[in-house]
């Protein structure tokens, strides 16, 4: 899949050292289907070079507004007319402050002036020292590029070159590339707020031992991202994965079905979707042991009695939100066998209007999957596909079964 197909980026480069990103931020964009032309300042080429960028993006590379290549020497004209997006990566404070006055002293400045701002956005991805980074100058520079119409990326905070410590950092190739394909994804869940869980949960046995699942969480990281990409503002609760928080995802960490529990009800109060992709145990043992549990050489093995977990789907689409239609809830069914009748017996027993079907055996842990739509007027097949994919098919389909939000 790649995601930026048919989208022709200008990657502009300002002075500083987080140029060295912009190699790999390069490829990265290229290998998602993109075609970049690279930009660079004067003070750019003092850390890394055209040539380097020209060999990346296999287009030669513009320095200069004087460049007598294009028929009518108008680089800064042809370059943006171009162009699906401008990308500055870095952008240093100093070329912060020239795109706030409209200055345009040299070529990259010049083209961000002279594109046609409707069409043509400009994504600006800063980079400089902590201090740089904090002073009250910069803040209003950014508040007001924003207030302009630029799309700011953000700061990473970590160790810098100059040997402290802080915000301030270039955000990370890969991250970018999260932010540049979000921003080209419609934005169907504008001005929503969207509640994810994934995972199995962890029932503990005893401090070293417990009752889980196969669930690796990938599912419901794929719709919180794909929820984050069309707008919505995302709180994802996550049993015990090994999975990166999507970019823009605020994660809720849980163990239990008890704490999942907790965190949906806690958090389901501001959400205006509930999509429970979460593979949550439906029992726990009626007692943990304080202690692990010792065999002695007997033969003989503990008795384990069990307790039947709280539904939490069911929960809360019986809560007063949910049946007033303040809140859209979805479930997921992963079912071994006779997918259609146990999905379609599942949703009308948890009371939601939108249920989603897979077999889990054959998508635990794997980067793809098949899903089918259940709903009061029947059902829909959602072919095989990588998880992404489908969680913005889905996503599709619960942003044209829910009221958009008015904005004032």
């Amino acid at each position: 899949m790649n995601d930026l197909a048919g989208k022709h980026i200008v990657l502009g480069l300002t002075g500083g050292i987080a140029c060295y990103k912009a190699a790999e931020l390069c490829r990265a964009l290229i290998k998602e289907g993109a075609t970049v032309q690279v930009v660079m300042t004067e003070a750019a080429a003092q850390f890394i070079t055209p040539v380097t960028m020209q060999a990346l993006s296999n287009r030669p590379v513009f320095d200069s507004q004087w460049d007598a290549r294009p028929d009518n020497n108008m680089a800064h004209i042809n370059l943006s007319r171009e162009a699906d997006a401008i990308l500055i990566a870095p952008c240093s404070a100093d070329f912060m402050a020239k795109l706030l006055h409209g200055r345009a002293d040299d070529l990259l400045s010049l083209m961000c002036l002279a594109r046609p701002i409707d069409t043509v956005p400009l994504l600006v991805a800063p980079a400089m020292n902590r201090e740089m980074w904090a002073h009250p100058a910069t803040q209003r520079n950014l508040a007001q590029l924003a207030a302009d119409g630029a799309s700011i990326l953000g700061v990473g905070s970590g160790f810098q070159a100059c040997g402290e410590t802080g915000d301030g950092r270039m955000l990370e190739p890969q991250e970018l590339l999260q932010d540049v394909i979000a921003f080209f994804q419609p934005k169907p869940l504008s001005g929503q707020h969207v509640l994810v869980t994934a995972g199995p949960t962890f029932e503990a046995i005893d401090p070293v031992r417990g009752i889980t699942n196969r669930s690796s969480g990938k599912m419901g990281f794929a719709i919180a991202r794909a929820a984050q990409e069309a707008g919505a503002q995302v709180t994802l609760v996550a049993g015990p994965v090994s999975l990166p928080t999507p970019r823009g995802v605020q994660r809720i960490d849980v163990q239990s079905a008890a704490d999942m529990l907790a965190a949906c009800v806690a958090s389901a109060q501001a959400a205006s979707v509930f999509v429970a992709t979460a593979a949550v145990a439906d029992w726990r043992p009626a007692q943990a042991s304080n202690q692990k549990i010792k065999k002695d050489g007997s033969g003989q093995t503990p008795t384990l009695s069990f307790v039947e977990n709280t539904d939490i789907l069911a929960t809360i689409a019986q809560s007063a939100r949910a049946q007033s239609g303040a809140l859209f809830c979805v479930g997921f069914a992963a079912e071994s066998h006779d997918l259609l009748a146990h999905a379609t017996a599942k949703r009308i027993r948890k009371g939601v209007p939108l249920l989603v079907g897979n077999i889990g055996p054959a998508t635990f842990g794997k980067d793809d999957n098949a899903m089918l739509l259940v709903d009061a007027n029947g059902t829909r097949e959602l072919p095989h596909n990588n998880k992404l994919a489908l969680a913005r098919q889905l996503i599709t389909e619960i942003a044209g079964r829910i009221p958009p939000v008015t904005q004032h």
